[in-house]
């Protein structure tokens, strides 16, 4: 067991044997994938099931059979700090820009990526809902610590001892504290990310390692400081950035000397007085629902509802509020924070974008401790013309360089699922540098070095190493952690334990699939 005042992640397997249709070539049962009912999981879990395929859709958390399924599904994370914006990137910033400063509203239809939503998401909606958990929360609550403690210890084959349990205990327990769920999260990181430049090469510009000198423009501009972002600010539940934080975004996002424009550049611009529009961006806890989010709660599901039937046509009776909650609210994630993560903490969120003050748009991410991960987007169809899918991945980006300066180690932007054999997935390969996720060694490739491969095979093993093998699998099935009649214990005490048919072949698939280290971090329910 943890320490007190951290829970462990608790998840029901499901195992893959059905087929679904699929979102993308529409086969009605190619979609294949296994599953699992996540009643709760820490942000390190989950962190470490994304970084080995696996991938949310409310509490359900599914990974592709890669080697079977119709349209495999590759993870895909763009590397944040030295993201590059496109041709049409800036196109899409550009029209906001206009938009917001002077009203400007372009008829041209743009060819910018169709980053409408993340559809996959949608396909495993499905699903989950044939999925759901019939486990009552009784049975979910271990019961002591000394209880569980001496059955952990009951097998001495396990090579667990107790000094090592109590470690465990020690190092999971220091991270999590649970907050009350209507305090109000405290304000959005005070400072943007710094943005890493390439040492310049001779004769191509100013060395950015070294201060640049002060220009009397430059000083001009900072007078203008407080009326930066007045137009354009981002808040964290419902506190703005101050004076001195807009000044080091300035600092930090200002265009230099044959550098090319970041995201910042567009994003954080001083408006004129008499701009025709107010853009906010506010990012609230969605798990568990803060008083922010409970507030917005009704106006950002009618906006899901109008998108789903006008963008996906749904009729009017599917989008109803028990799916929008169980897909896009509910979360399995705990709540966390660390002294050396992000300001805001750990886990579920709705990032919502007000518009002369009402919701046009609202991107679900996950916080966790090495990215931002995309979980869906859904925007009012009235405002189709500002691109919204592209510029709230160019947000979310900017956002998790944001993160990264107090929170060092989170660094990338995880988009979902690359999906190759289906042309209209594949604009999330214009993100660069972006990686995807090798199937068989779960190491992360360079994704130029993975499209020839993708072009010859829809299912590839990007690892060219033929000797290479997944180095976090299963080893030892016996350390595995079950959570049986409200005890926790290996797996190895479980199996005698245990009365009627051996299940260990549905053990055995599903610690292959979480590998090692979740495996014996998170417990498996068995009834």
């Amino acid at each position: 067991m943890e320490a007190a005042g951290s829970s462990p992640s608790i998840v029901e397997y499901f195992g893959g044997e059905d087929g679904y249709r699929c979102g993308y070539c529409k086969n009605e049962t190619g979609n294949l994938s296994h599953g699992m009912w996540a009643h709760s999981m820490t942000v390190q879990d989950y962190q470490d099931l994304i970084d080995r395929g696996w991938r949310r859709s409310g509490k359900y958390v599914y990974k592709p059979i890669m080697n079977q399924t119709c349209c495999p599904q590759y993870t895909i994370r763009c590397q944040a700090l030295s993201f590059q914006t496109s041709k049409s990137h800036k196109k899409v910033l550009k029209k906001m820009l206009k938009f917001i400063s002077k009203g400007d509203v372009s008829k041209v239809v743009s060819e910018e990526e169709p980053m409408d939503s993340h559809i996959e998401d949608v396909a495993a909606c499905d699903f989950a809902y044939k999925s759901g958990s019939h486990v009552s929360q009784s049975e979910l609550t271990p019961l002591s610590v000394d209880h569980t403690e001496r059955v952990e210890n009951e097998d001495k084959d396990t090579g667990v001892t107790k000094e090592e349990v109590n470690v465990q205990k020690v190092e999971s327990g220091s991270l999590q504290i649970c907050a009350d769920k209507d305090t109000p999260v405290p304000g959005e990181p005070s400072r943007p990310a710094k943005i890493v430049h390439a040492p310049p090469k001779p004769g191509k510009g100013a060395d950015l390692s070294k201060p640049p000198c002060r220009k009397a423009k430059d000083i001009r501009k900072e007078r203008k400081l407080q009326k930066l972002l007045q137009n354009q600010m981002c808040t964290f539940e419902g506190s703005p950035l101050q004076a001195g934080d807009q000044i080091f975004l300035l600092q930090n996002s200002k265009s230099k000397t044959n550098q090319p424009k970041t995201i910042e550049d567009f994003i954080f611009v001083s408006l004129p007085d008499d701009a025709p529009h107010k853009l906010e961006v506010r990012v609230v806890r969605s798990s568990p629902p803060s008083s922010q989010f409970k507030a917005t709660f009704q106006e950002s599901y009618q906006v899901y509802k109008r998108y789903q039937m006008v963008i996906h046509q749904d009729p009017p009776d599917k989008p109803t509020i028990n799916q929008f909650t169980r897909f896009l609210c509910d979360s399995p994630l705990e709540a966390e924070n660390a002294p050396n993560g992000p300001e805001c903490g750990y886990g579920s969120f709705h990032q919502q974008y007000w518009l002369d003050g009402k919701i046009i748009a609202v991107g679900v991410i996950d916080i966790l401790p090495y990215c931002v991960s995309s979980v869906y987007l859904y925007y009012d169809p009235d405002y189709s013309f500002l691109s919204l899918g592209v510029y709230s991945a160019l947000r979310e980006i900017a956002f998790t360089r944001q993160l990264h300066e107090k929170a060092p180690d989170l660094c990338f932007y995880y988009m979902g699922f690359y999906i190759h054999s289906c042309p209209k997935m594949r604009y999330k390969g214009q993100y660069r540098p972006s990686d995807l996720l090798c199937p068989e060694t779960y190491v992360w490739t360079p994704i130029e070095q993975c499209l020839p491969l993708l072009e010859h095979s829809k299912y590839c093993r990007f690892n060219q190493d033929v000797k290479a093998v997944d180095e976090g699998r299963i080893k030892e099935l016996g350390r595995v952690r079950v959570l049986h009649k409200r005890t926790v214990m290996p797996y190895s005490v479980y199996k005698k334990r245990r009365k009627g048919p051996s299940d260990e072949a549905s053990v055995q698939q599903y610690a292959s699939l979480v590998g090692q280290t979740c495996s014996e971090r998170m417990l498996l329910f068995r009834s």
